[in-house]
């Protein structure tokens, strides 16, 4: 099938690639015009025939809105818009409401793989009607790993990014727990070589994950972290995941600590966080702040 494609930085470059080797045309814009294929979204839009589907790989808020904005005057009644950005999911249910005024379709879609998608794949999220969702699902078959699993149609309009920001809260506290026992073994004289600790646990361990691999590349690079400093960012997710707790009255205490463990790292240079800035880049090549 045929696909635009709003937005080639990171993910949305290599999602572009990934899209192509599976036999399907994809037209893609960015503003950087090294990396579009058109100079324009009319352009873009132009270059699809109808019913067209174009999937926006855009920063969250302002970005996504104008982009969305611009699609709904170009596009035409029967068209999709797939949403693949890290959207909050009340956005979804508002760009959802305005598309379908105009008769075009709109699909939400949490993308999680970071700078590994490409050979990976990208477990996928999505949320929508099942038609809509059936229309795009070539293009989802194509950026998913191998395998039965990976994807999942999870509910209505903004429940992919729903799902996706619960994945991202879980992420948050998993990569604290890695952290804060990274930093208990340096600190003590009897253990000896910390990233050997690590690299045994991959194996027979109850704890073995591909972060606990991503750790160990991280170690196997910067052996004690020394080249970082102790910060980290934060995406929002985790904001707005603890935000929903809240709102629906579910307890969240390691999602909730995690978060405001990166909040204190903005204050001191934090041994920890040089840990979860280091998984930061190792998966998502996030960048890193050096002393």
């Amino acid at each position: 099938m045929e696909l635009g494609l709003v937005g080639l930085g990171k993910m949305g470059g290599n999602m572009r690639e990934r899209i192509r080797r599976a036999g399907h045309t994809v037209i893609g814009y960015d503003r950087n015009p090294d990396l579009a294929d058109v100079s324009s979204l009319k352009d873009l839009v132009g270059s699809l025939q109808g019913p067209r589907v174009v999937w926006v790989m855009v920063p969250a808020g302002a970005a996504t809105q104008s982009t969305i904005d611009e699609l709904g005057e170009l596009l035409s009644p029967g068209d999709i818009v797939v949403d693949g950005g890290n959207s909050r999911w009340t956005d979804d249910e508002k760009h959802a409401e305005e598309l379908g005024h105009k008769g075009i379709g709109f699909v939400d879609c949490g993308v999680s793989g970071g700078v590994w998608g490409l050979e990976n794949g990208y477990a996928l999220m999505y949320g929508g009607d099942a038609a809509n969702v059936a229309r795009v699902q070539p293009i989802f078959d194509a950026l998913k790993p191998e395998g039965d699993f990976g994807a999942v149609h999870a509910g209505k309009v903004g429940a992919g990014h729903f799902a996706k920001m619960v994945h991202n809260g879980i992420e948050y506290a998993m990569m604290q727990a890695f952290a804060e026992g990274w930093e208990l073994l340096e600190k003590v004289d009897s253990v000896t070589d910390v990233r050997e600790v690590f690299r045994s646990w991959q194996e027979g361990t109850v704890i073995r994950s591909w972060l606990l691999d991503l750790a160990v590349n991280a170690l196997d690079d910067d052996e004690h972290l020394d080249k970082l400093r102790g910060y980290a960012a934060d995406s929002g997710e985790g904001r707005w995941t603890v935000e929903a707790a809240i709102d629906n009255a579910v307890p969240l205490p390691a999602i909730t600590a995690s978060l405001f463990a990166r909040f204190a790292s903005r204050q001191d240079d934090s041994p920890q966080m040089k840990m979860i800035a280091a998984l930061r880049n190792q998966f998502g090549g996030h960048a890193v702040e050096s002393k």
